[in-house]
């Protein structure tokens, strides 16, 4: 636990002692580390090898709190900065997933004001979170419907069917965790083989609720970090979003074919071989 941030932060790393550190910060808000494992520990074996630091960003998690106070997104920024001053990785790389690839844009943007010098060497966002309000409502009406679909119904009564809750109740439990994210998948079939995670609602909302994306965009055309963007071409969130952020940063995009949210899950071949190109190249 960290004991420079005014609530504990729970982190971890994995990879090789002494590696160069990588910073991944997971989705939500509200959300824990764990659902993005055990894939991306593949993280590690990128290019010459990396030591991943993962937390649990305050509020979700290892690091929930009882505090009543408003989680914005200044106080994610400001815990990523002090948690990055503790563990001696300030200027360590960023991989943000989902929600944490917009939260590396509130990290990298707060270089331009007064408060923060936290400058990584380079960037990749996965999948990011729509912070554009019309954008917002576009995924919003996309993942109801999907999930509101024939295919998904289908499913859902297929599992009621099959005895499971009575033979495995943890199985059960796991299926139906699957299936109440499988609006986030090109195929809602392939909703499988995913960690399950828990969101605090109270988090969520007051995180959001302090976004300015307009804002935001506005001062990502500032920023002068080497960065991917990577998205599925079947992600319930709109690609145009992500197209719009790489174009502020002057970002590479890299469109994955046949791929939802989770590419981690859905397209890992082709996500590692994105990464992987992208992070030899900024060694070379």
């Amino acid at each position: 636990m960290t004991r420079t941030t005014t609530v504990p932060l729970y982190w971890c790393r994995y990879g090789e002692p002494g590696a160069t550190p990588l910073m991944v910060l997971h989705g939500g808000p509200g959300a824990s580390h764990d659902y993005l494992l055990p894939q991306l520990l593949s993280l590690a074996a990128l290019g010459s090898g990396f030591d991943l630091v993962f937390y649990d960003q305050r509020g979700g998690g290892r690091s929930r709190t009882d505090d009543l106070t408003p989680i914005t997104v200044e106080t994610h920024v400001d815990d990523f900065a002090l948690l990055s001053d503790e563990l001696g990785v300030r200027v360590a790389p960023i991989v943000g997933y989902s929600w944490g690839a917009v939260l590396a844009l509130h990290i990298v943007t707060s270089g331009q004001r007064d408060r923060a010098a936290t400058q990584p060497p380079w960037m990749i966002l996965i999948s990011p979170a729509p912070f554009i309000p019309s954008d917002r409502a576009l995924f919003d009406a996309e993942f109801q419907r999907r999930q509101s679909s024939a295919a998904v119904a289908s499913l859902r009564a297929e599992l009621q069917a099959s005895g499971l809750r009575e033979r495995d109740a943890a199985a059960y439990r796991q299926r139906a965790f699957e299936l109440s994210v499988a609006g986030y998948f090109a195929h809602p079939e392939r909703s499988a083989n995913l960690t399950p995670f828990r969101v605090q609602g109270r988090v969520q909302t007051s995180t959001w609720g302090s976004v300015d994306g307009d804002a935001l965009m506005a001062a990502l055309t500032g920023v002068r970090v080497p960065s991917m963007v990577v998205h599925g071409d079947l992600d319930p969130i709109p690609l145009s979003s992500a197209s719009a952020t790489a174009r502020a940063l002057g970002a590479t995009l890299v469109e994955l074919g046949d791929c939802g949210h989770v590419p981690y899950v859905e397209q890992p071949e082709a996500l590692t071989a994105a990464l992987d190109a992208f992070v030899n190249g900024r060694s070379a």
